[in-house]
C-alpha cells in the first residue's frame, strides 16, 4: 500500500527538488528518485566499509600487501639529499 507523505521544503531543498525533477518529473516522482538514490548511495557505503573491515582483518591480505610494499621500496628511486 503506497505512504503518503508530507514535507515542508526549506529553500535549499527546494532548490534540491527542482534540480531533480528537471522539468520533467512532477514532485512525488523527483522525491521517489531522490530517496532511491539516497538508499543506494548508503547501501554502497556500506558495503564498501564491510569490504574493507574484511580485508583489514585478513591477515594473508595484510602481509601480502607488506611484501608488495618491500618490494617497491626496493625499485623505487632514491632521493639524493
Amino acid at each position: 500500500m503506497p505512504r503518503s507523505l508530507h514535507v515542508r521544503l526549506d529553500d535549499s531543498s527546494a532548490a534540491a527538488l527542482e534540480v531533480i525533477r528537471a522539468g520533467e518529473m512532477t514532485d512525488s516522482a523527483a522525491v521517489r528518485t531522490a530517496l532511491r538514490e539516497a538508499a543506494a548511495r548508503r547501501r554502497a557505503r556500506s558495503a564498501l566499509r564491510e569490504e574493507v573491515q574484511r580485508l583489514a582483518a585478513d591477515e594473508d591480505d595484510r602481509e601480502e600487501m607488506r611484501i608488495i610494499r618491500d618490494q617497491l621500496a626496493e625499485v623505487a628511486p632514491r632521493s639524493s639529499d
